[in-house]
């Protein structure tokens, strides 16, 4: 059977373009499309569509509200099209906390710039939100950070991968920490000029200090460092300090920054002075190195498939052995607090 879309934007250019891509896909049928979110709002409760492509920038009600009002009353997997500048990160992210599964970067110029750019992306994305669960979002604030401490430091490392619906599993993870929690290195499948504002938003929840890494920077008790779009993160040591080394490359596991070349630098260099974590996410990234770092005496942790949004990454890693302790979002800072 096929994955039923409907399409909302604003642009009757976008919204032909995105059809086009999707139709070209024997898989998926357009079932619809809106030109805004009252719309919208209609043709999902008349059509009931698979996922909906949504725009962020609309008349009458932006997309981030109508992403929060659909996700409380009638939840159906979204992908949202957003812009990859700095502006359109934070709203992106905004978007993924209100509930949308992912997110796929428009052009910066025409769309039909783009159009080979995103097709991929977008078919591939669409597909993975489909066999999505979506869950009923209360219209509500958000959970404090954790104020308490560790009763004394800890020299050890924090490694954590992530990919689709990570940004809020881990920002569920963080805040579960307390302030002199282990030095913490992150790796979030992002775009370049995403991980900067992930990271400010990050740092103003939790008890920890979040930032986007530099090259050098010192892996510190109370630090996480989460990876720069489009740059692999490693793991380095002079005397006793670990510090990151940020450079290019070519992807792997398809990937960059990739979630294996962060751990497999973490087993080599930290080996049984490390907690690996690995979190929600599609494909099989991180999982051979989460290996790595289990077989070099690490403790390692897996998110359990009932409260992952894509169960992929965590279940590569189980099904290799790479997992010592499978646990739900909820209870993984703990967890980590017990592996310490």
């Amino acid at each position: 059977m096929a994955i039923r879309v409907l399409i909302v934007d604003d642009s009757a250019t976008a919204r032909a373009v995105l059809r086009e891509i999707l139709e070209s896909d024997p898989t998926i049928e357009v079932v619809a499309t809106a030109s805004d979110a009252f719309v919208a709002r209609d043709k999902i409760v008349e059509l009931k569509p698979d996922v909906v492509c949504l725009d962020v920038e609309m008349p009458r009600m932006d997309g981030i509200t109508f992403l929060k009002r659909l996700m409380h009353y009638m939840p159906v997997p979204v992908v949202m099209v957003s812009s990859l500048t700095q502006n359109g990160a934070k709203t992106t992210l905004e978007a993924l906390e209100a509930g949308a599964v992912d997110f796929v970067g428009k052009p910066h110029s025409h769309i039909y710039d783009g159009v080979e750019t995103m097709r991929e992306e977008l078919l591939s994305k669409i597909k993975m939100a489909s066999r999505v669960r979506v869950r009923q979002r209360q219209l509500q604030s958000m959970q404090q950070a954790n104020t308490t401490s560790l009763a004394e430091t800890t020299n050890k490392i924090l490694a954590i991968g992530a990919s689709t619906g990570g940004t809020e599993a881990l920002k569920d993870v963080l805040m579960g920490l307390p302030r002199n929690a282990p030095g913490t290195i992150v790796v979030q499948h992002m775009p370049a000029n995403f991980t900067g504002p992930f990271a400010e938003r990050l740092n103003s929840l939790c008890a920890m200090e979040v930032r986007e890494a530099k090259n050098g920077d010192s892996i510190t008790p109370g630090l996480v460092l989460i990876a720069p779009g489009d740059y692999h993160m490693v793991v380095r040591r002079s005397g006793s300090r670990y510090y990151v080394e940020i450079g290019s490359g070519d992807k792997v596991s398809g990937h960059r920054p990739s979630v294996d070349v962060l751990f497999s630098s973490v087993a080599k260099i930290a080996g049984a002075n490390a907690i690996g974590v690995i979190l929600t996410g599609m494909g099989g990234d991180g999982a051979r190195g989460l290996l790595a770092m289990r077989n070099a005496g690490s403790r390692t942790l897996g998110q359990d498939e009932a409260s992952c949004i894509v169960y992929g990454m965590p279940k590569v890693a189980y099904d290799l052995g790479a997992i010592e302790r499978q646990l739900p979002l909820q209870s993984i800072a703990k967890g980590i607090l017990e592996s310490i």
